[in-house]
């Protein structure tokens, strides 16, 4: 324990790792642009430099706290350099603010209303260098750049790719990929964490709103959302409600409200995975079948399978994700009835994930020529359509969601944040399904926002072994174990970014971790007062299997 004046205020510090933590500890925010507490120090954007005593300025995000110190955060020369810093920023920029996705929600926007910076006194002799609209999931517009690094930190030390990286120097310096390639040309999985982590529209969402809108309009359809556990608990925050909250009720109110005939769950979709991914383990562990058993819910984990280590291609579930059943359930409905309703039945995915945009397009998720889930919309779009149509989420009343795919279990729920699939699975499989079953399952150590956590388990008499990670480069060490022989795993959950579907690429940038843990204590919120825990134990699971999927069930659940 230590302790340090700020702003003439003593400041007790513990095991902060920088003084930039302590200050802000001491409730000062101070600005940054290339800090993020799971990213390494960078140092660059200089935002957050504060005064010694002796007149030193220096970053504080690099500076370890030390006992004594006395700093200022705010004095007429910090308050010089920080202007200065935002206005060459601007001179650099494409300042079309009016018509950016970020417009209302981008950091340097905000650093420079704060700062009050309404002057730019320099031109902008930055070539004009062409977007990236190759990939499926995301955009990349070089002129918004402002060089702060997050992209290729976060690409590089949390997912392991190093898909993009500074090119050039001095003036000349940009980030882009080797050899200047689009997106699509490259290892992108599409996982969409640069963009969370960019504070400028450098890095969007590829939307897909105007389709959309277009068939909401189109009385001849039928248009069916459904909406991932994920975003329940993150798209509040973009309303001013509190971080983590559940606000399902008032998700579905707005999107009948914007004309979609029927709202469901994903969390259905989620017990179907269940249902069928606790089958094929049990299969595969009776039958002497390829181990482990790897987890298909993530198209971003999946895709970096096949690229990056194809020999464990054989071991990924064969089930679809639970959009994908879902979306392939709702098109076998709708064929069923083509004799009642001629309208052409669309699906809508609301995701947390930008991944899923590519995932839809894959050849194995297409059903009798047909594309099972038609669109996907993230997060953040839905938030901008609702705001477009002149709703305001936190005033309307909630509604509940369409029958009979409108009911799920707490175990599907679990599915937005990491360990969830393999506690619901287990939930599935294990004999006894009482308070203290469930408890115990929770407690084994699957839960929690280690990249790499271990647990091990009894199964009708048999050790199993099971990991459960996340992030991509916390997926590569682990598989990198596997192949040399210094790890063995019956089961493996993966999903690409850190804590799972709530920390997605399509959720509301989070700017620390205080913004996943609510989120994940939302999602836990909703198993905790759900009537039913586990997947088989929803009603209409069986009545589905009974029925639409009766004779289809591979042809519609699992890739071929």
């Amino acid at each position: 324990m230590g302790y340090m004046t700020i702003n003439n205020r003593r400041v007790e510090f513990t095991d902060e790792k920088n003084v930039l933590s302590v200050i802000r500890k001491a409730g000062i925010e101070l600005p940054t642009f290339c800090y993020h507490s799971e990213l390494s120090t960078y140092g660059a954007c200089r935002m957050c430099v504060v005064e010694d005593e002796r007149g030193k300025v220096f970053a504080s995000c690099s500076e370890v706290p030390r006992d004594g110190m006395t700093i200022f955060t705010n004095t007429p020369r910090l308050q010089h350099h920080r202007k200065m810093i935002i206005e060459l920023m601007l001179a650099s920029h494409d300042r079309d603010c009016t018509s950016c996705a970020k417009n209302g929600v981008c950091t340097l926007q905000a650093l420079a209303n704060q700062l009050n910076v309404s002057n730019v006194r320099f031109e902008n002799y930055k070539k004009e260098r062409p977007k990236d609209t190759s990939s499926d999931c995301i955009i990349r517009d070089p002129n918004k750049c402002i060089l702060c690094g997050d992209c290729v930190r976060m690409c590089e030390e949390i997912q392991g790719l190093g898909i993009l990286d500074f090119v050039s120097r001095g003036s000349k310096m940009h980030v882009t990929t080797a050899f200047d390639r689009p997106l699509s040309a490259t290892e992108c999985v599409g996982c969409g964490q640069c963009r969370i982590v960019c504070p400028t529209g450098a890095i969007l969402i590829k939307r897909d709103m105007d389709p959309v809108w277009k068939d909401l309009a189109d009385k001849n359809k039928i248009v069916v959302a459904q909406i991932a556990p994920a975003v329940r608990v993150a798209i509040g925050e973009r309303f001013g409600l509190p971080e983590g909250e559940n606000v399902i009720g008032l998700l579905v109110a707005a999107l009948r409200r914007l004309g979609f005939d029927r709202v469901y769950d994903t969390n259905f979709g989620a017990d179907l995975t269940v249902m069928e991914e606790s089958k094929e383990f049990q299969e595969r562990l009776a039958s002497g079948g390829k181990l482990p058993l790897f987890t298909s819910c993530c198209p971003a984990w999946v895709k970096y399978c096949e690229q990056k280590y194809p020999e464990f291609k054989d071991n990924l579930s064969t089930c679809k994700s639970p959009q994908e059943m879902f979306g392939a359930l709702l098109k076998e409905e709708a064929r069923a009835n083509a004799d009642k309703e001629s309208r052409k039945t669309v699906v809508v995915s609301i995701m947390p994930c930008s991944a899923k945009k590519a995932e839809i397009k894959r050849p194995e998720h297409f059903t009798a020529g047909e594309q099972d889930v038609d669109y996907v919309l993230s997060t953040v779009e839905v938030s901008r359509m609702i705001r477009e149509a002149g709703l305001d989420l936190s005033n309307l009343k909630p509604e509940a969601m369409d029958m009979p795919f409108g009911l799920a279990s707490g175990g599907g729920a679990i599915f937005g944040v990491t360990g969830g699939v393999t506690e619901a699975v287990l939930r599935r499989l294990v004999g006894s399904h009482g308070q203290e079953t469930l408890e115990f399952i929770s407690s084994t150590g699957i839960r929690g926002e280690d990249g790499i956590k271990e647990a091990t388990v009894n199964l009708d008499e048999r050790e199993v072994k099971i990991a459960v990670v996340n992030g991509l480069a916390s997926a590569g060490k682990l598989l990198e174990r596997i192949k040399a022989g210094e790890a063995y795993y019956d089961f493996v959950e993966v999903m690409a970014c850190k804590s799972g579907c709530i920390g997605g690429g399509g959720q509301p940038a989070w700017r620390s971790s205080k913004a996943k843990k609510s989120r994940a204590d939302g999602i836990y919120e909703v198993d905790r007062t759900s009537q039913i825990k586990i997947s088989n134990e929803n009603p209409i699971i069986e009545n589905v299997y009974n029925g639409i999927l009766k004779g289809k069930i591979h042809e519609l659940l699992h890739t071929r």
